[in-house]
């Protein structure tokens, strides 16, 4: 039987360098492919060891790693921001990164991430495309303010994007430029052919066979609506990856980064090592919830009344998540703290 052989990927829209080795580091093959499937397969009909393998998270990387996954004893996937090795070396080059990540796999220290699995990625995928919509939207609503105040026109500033207001005050605008009142309109089409793809495209996910169970479990829980439970089942993935509450918290992005030297601990802002689409929607809950949650507005106003609104709604943001982590796991309906004090 042959030995163990260890392959480090170097990953690029267009090509991808490897280098395979043994498990004493000597070098079996060095080279490059095209980034086809048809040259891959031509690269794996020439593999005559079992192997192992290892890639950078890029962009690119979520096809590979699925078109290999079936042929390889192992493939893991290492968080670019702790591949320190490669960023700090003074020899950078394809050839030397495929060379240390394939180092990194056979000495077991490759810094992995989470990899989920291809029909979740799929989800997920949905899911961030319709966030982009929602910016789009709220683009296009900015610009047709800018528009209307460009020309000096008045508005009422919260029923603009109103439909019927929309259409009655540009009946009534008679002084504007006929180019704006057009640009206007094209504003107005573009919001709302936004606001009907995003809401088809929830409505898709909602009706999921795979992950309807999950958020109509969180959604159980006063103040978590369908987008947050969406955005939290699809960017944790296995929720069982997370041993305490602190690791989903700093995964959420809701925590500063540590810095400790020599007995002495310091702490910043918030840590931009996160998942940004998770942060961004927690945030926003968080400051809604406690219009729906008395647990939660128990929290915000324990908060608010040491004189910090921000750390208020982090400390909302925190519990919602210890919330949501408990349900998830538990496969649950979250029971609020009064039924229980009745039942017992």
């Amino acid at each position: 039987m042959n030995s163990m052989h260890y392959i480090g990927f170097d990953i690029h829209k267009k090509v991808i360098s490897f280098c395979e080795k043994r498990i004493d580091g000597t070098i079996v093959e060095q080279g490059v492919i095209r980034a086809t499937r048809a040259s891959l397969d031509d690269w794996l009909s020439q593999r005559r060891s079992i192997w192992a393998g290892a890639m950078e998270a890029t962009l690119f990387t979520g096809w590979i790693y699925d078109y290999l996954l079936p042929h390889a004893v192992e493939l893991k996937v290492a968080h670019p921001e702790m591949l320190k090795a490669i960023t700090a070396s003074k020899k950078k080059n394809d050839a030397a990164d495929a060379e240390k990540i394939a180092d990194l796999l056979r000495c077991n220290l490759l810094p992995e991430c989470y990899m989920a699995p291809e029909e979740h990625r799929n989800l997920r995928r949905i899911l961030r495309y319709r966030n982009l919509l929602v910016r789009e939207s709220a683009k296009m609503k900015t610009k047709t303010a800018t528009l209307l105040m460009e020309v000096g026109a008045e508005y009422n500033k919260r029923r603009l994007h109103g439909g019927r207001y929309f259409k009655e005050l540009l009946n009534k605008l008679e002084y504007i430029p006929e180019s704006v009142l057009n640009l206007l309109w094209m504003s107005r089409s573009s919001v709302e052919m936004f606001d009907k793809m995003q809401k088809t495209l929830v409505s898709a996910l909602l009706d999921d066979t795979k992950i309807r169970r999950r958020v109509d479990l969180l959604r159980s829980i006063r103040g978590v609506g369908e987008v947050t439970a969406l955005t939290w089942v699809l960017e944790i993935g296995d929720v069982n990856r997370f041993g305490k509450i602190s690791q989903a918290v700093s995964y959420c992005g809701l925590c500063s980064a540590q810095k400790e030297s020599a007995g002495k601990e310091m702490r910043g802002p918030i840590s931009k090592k996160r998942n940004k689409h998770l942060q961004t929607v927690l945030i926003e809950a968080a400051k809604l919830a406690p219009h729906w949650n008395p647990q939660l507005a128990e929290v915000y106003d324990r908060e608010i009344s040491k004189g910090h609104r921000n750390r208020a709604t982090l400390a909302v943001a925190r519990k919602l998540v210890a919330y949501m982590l408990f349900v998830d796991k538990n496969r649950e309906p979250f029971t609020p703290r009064e039924v229980l004090d009745e039942a017992a």
